[in-house]
């Protein structure tokens, strides 16, 4: 009974530790990581959005304002507006609009939480710090609540993922593929700790810098 009280800890303990604990602090260029921050004029993006068990289709529009604060509408093919989002340049948030049945604080704090994550929002270099691991480079901003991660090849070449980490687990990953004229074809953002996620496909012809 004992050891199996023993093993219950230790498993616990091993369950808990961060998936961060055996990379290397070293010294690199963290500003390397804005090449892969998305260049919106005016973009538009097949999406579809799946939340505890609700499955929800549509247009998104991003588009950068005069004010250089960038539009995030969501709206269904028939017209019908989901959301309507601003981030403004200095990384404030508005909600201009949000339908009725989608207007929860934590629902809306998570959508501004992943924005933020794929605009790389808070990714000042004076702010973060460089892990390495096997051919692996974790570009490290620590936010109010966990770090958020930008995980590249060592040449800094290629995003691989994003991690959104707590101290002991990632509770969002996202990821952005085949970019060009600075912007991303594909963006997926999937939650760990509940049935979350976004995916996102480029509108041919509908998508400029």
């Amino acid at each position: 009974m004992r050891y199996l009280l023993y093993v219950s800890i230790f498993l616990l303990l091993f369950s808990c530790a961060s998936p961060y604990k055996k990379l290397e602090k070293t010294v690199g260029d963290l500003s390397c990581v804005q090449q892969f921050r998305p260049v919106f004029t005016t973009a538009m993006y097949n999406a579809q959005v799946d939340v505890v068990g609700n499955h929800i289709s549509g247009i998104l529009l991003l588009k950068t304002m005069p004010d250089s604060s960038i539009r995030l509408v969501f709206s269904a093919k028939t017209g019908l507006k989901f959301f309507d989002f601003g981030f403004t340049r200095d990384s404030g948030f508005k909600v201009y609009y949000i339908l009725r049945q989608m207007d929860k604080q934590p629902f809306i704090t998570a959508l501004r939480k992943d924005f933020e994550l794929i605009l790389l929002e808070h990714t000042a270099a004076d702010k973060g710090y460089l892990l390495t691991g096997p051919g692996l480079h974790y570009y490290a901003f620590p936010q109010e609540k966990g770090v958020n991660y930008y995980i590249t090849d060592p040449a800094c070449h290629q995003l691989i993922r994003i991690e959104k980490s707590s101290r002991r687990k990632v509770i969002v990953e996202a990821i952005m593929e085949q970019y060009s004229n600075g912007l991303p074809d594909t963006i997926g953002i999937s939650h760990k700790n509940f049935n979350f996620t976004i995916a996102l496909k480029r509108l041919e012809n509908n998508a400029a810098r």
